[in-house]
């Protein structure tokens, strides 16, 4: 089964984000992380920006604008795990869900 991780964020951070990394140095430092721990699955990981969002997520950004969610956001397979600064032990939990 192949899990998929997209961030999403923008180049400008939110305001309440300003000491943390941005939303592509998310991106690039968890797969890093979840490519060393969970080698045997098959991973992708994916990052949209929101100011200019890939074909076929722009109803999810436009919704995640409008709810004022903060970003880095992050989903695994379509779930929301983390938004802001992501909390690994969360991603954790669902990615371990997902590999059993």
């Amino acid at each position: 089964m192949s899990i998929t991780i997209t961030v999403y964020g923008a180049e400008k951070k939110c305001a309440s984000c300003v000491n943390l990394p941005s939303a592509w140095e998310t991106k690039e430092w968890l797969e890093a992380l979840l490519n060393r721990k969970y080698e045997s699955q098959r991973l992708s990981f994916d990052y949209i920006d929101i100011e200019q969002p890939k074909s076929g997520h722009e109803a999810f950004v436009r919704h995640m604008i409008e709810d004022d969610r903060m970003y880095p956001l992050v989903t695994i397979n379509g779930d929301v795990v983390a938004e802001g600064n992501p909390k690994l032990k969360d991603i954790y939990s669902k990615m371990d869900d997902l590999a059993q």
